[in-house]
């Protein structure tokens, strides 16, 4: 069992590859050059155009997150000029690159370099040694490495001779091609529904602000012909729509008032249009002691917490939900479609007022909750937009699982056509 620990073979091989033999065990400083990034001077930030990218940790985040990690782009850019006065060398084309202090080192986020760019000091690069690797091939095989194992201090960073020093294992020059070749094509497969999921969303978005009345006016500017003459919008406030509830949470040191089959809704679940599940759940005997009941169709709205700066999670509960102090449930009234009204308040987030609470986290008053104005056509427009928009809903909670789908089969390929880290290790 010992010897098979050691085995430097991956358990899936390509068919002319399965006699090949182990892969060879090599540190990363024999295999790869490590290339380093430089000061950003604020004089030289905030160029949209120019010849190269200068790629910030957030431009690689980006990149993973929208792009399947093919970085070609940045917030910032530099032309040749520029490069001379940092006295600078460029990240050439096939590089990987990735945080290496910080928070944003502990993610482990991987992008692949498409264009030559500079870096920020934050960051840092692995460019292939020709002859010796497949760049496609480091750039995957890096997606393996955990650097929070190689890295100290309260503030995780790396340095360019810990880079170096950490071992990985390669096949021959033919059996790494193979691999970038299937797995980079899967990669672009990725890249390209992720760029189609965005699209679908921004397109939501953009329909959104045209199907509600924009500031000051109180009918839409796009809308169904059917309703085309059906007049003006009537102006409300939520406080007239809804009555309006606070939770809370139970004692964490009462074992009986957890882990139940009723969802406790925080923050952190807040993220689909319609929420039935919970990171925590309580039990009956909760209910009423720190917490409380959301029904069934109420809307939750996220009243506190750093997440407002980014956006205000509004969700509808799927379920009869308990939920904590920071969120606020809203039982909509008979006059109103609840996801007539939730799309609404989505649309209008730009105009919910988060006041800083001096700690890091934003606030929504709840005055200012029930005084902000909605706007209300008859039932039957209500029901059209929301059928409308729940459609798009849906094609792109479609994408997003066949994004997942695909994501999932590429993270199961890489543990199949790698030896896996314990190998490495033994």
């Amino acid at each position: 069992m010992k010897e098979e620990q050691k085995a430097l073979k991956p358990r899936l091989r390509f068919p002319e590859f399965r006699d090949a033999g182990e892969w060879e065990e090599k540190p990363i400083g024999k295999v790869c050059t490590v290339l380093q990034g430089y000061g950003f001077p604020t004089a030289m930030q905030g160029k949209e155009n120019g010849k190269y990218p200068f790629c910030k940790v957030s431009d690689i985040s980006r990149a993973v997150a929208e792009q399947g990690g093919l970085l070609a782009d940045a917030t910032n850019y530099v032309d040749d000029v520029d490069v001379s006065k940092l006295r600078a060398k460029l990240i050439p084309l096939g590089s990987t690159v990735f945080a290496k202090i910080g928070e944003a080192l502990r993610l482990n986020r991987r992008a692949f370099v498409q264009r030559e760019c500079l870096l920020d000091n934050n960051a840092v690069g692995l460019k292939a040694i020709d002859g010796v690797v497949n760049d496609y091939f480091i750039y995957l095989l890096s997606q393996l490495i955990d650097l929070n194992e190689h890295c100290g201090g309260a503030v995780p960073s790396v340095n360019k001779s810990n880079l170096e020093a950490i071992e990985v294992v390669l096949p021959g020059s033919d059996e790494q091609q193979k691999i970038a070749d299937c797995l980079s094509s899967l990669d672009v497969l990725i890249s390209a529904h992720t760029k189609k999921l965005d699209a679908l969303k921004t397109h939501k978005k953009g329909l959104m602000q045209q199907l509600f009345p924009r500031e000051g006016e109180t009918v839409p500017r796009l809308r169904f012909s059917e309703f085309l003459d059906a007049g003006e919008w009537e102006v409300n406030t939520m406080g007239s729509l809804a009555s309006f509830s606070s939770g809370g949470t139970p004692s964490k040191s009462n074992l009986e008032f957890w882990n139940g089959n009723i969802p406790w809704i925080s923050a952190s679940s807040m993220y689909d249009l319609v929420v039935e599940n919970a990171d925590h759940y309580v039990t009956p005997l909760a209910i009423g002691n720190g917490t409380r009941i959301a029904k069934k169709g109420s809307i939750l709205v996220l009243v506190r917490g750093s997440m407002l700066f980014k956006r205000v999670p509004i969700c509808i509960a799927g379920t009869d939900v308990a939920f904590n102090q920071d969120v606020k449930a809203l039982e909509v009234k008979a006059t109103i479609d609840t996801e007539f009204l939730l799309h609404q308040l989505l649309a209008f987030q730009s105009r919910i007022h988060i006041n800083e609470t001096g700690i890091g986290a934003g606030k929504i008053e709840l005055e200012h909750l029930k005084s902000f104005k909605i706007f209300v056509p008859d039932a039957a427009e209500q029901r059209c937009i929301a059928n409308f928009l729940n459609s798009l809903d849906a094609l792109i909670t479609a994408h997003t699982k066949k994004l997942d789908v695909l994501k999932s089969h590429k993270k199961g390929l890489m543990q199949q056509l790698f030896p896996s880290p314990e190998a490495v290790e033994a």
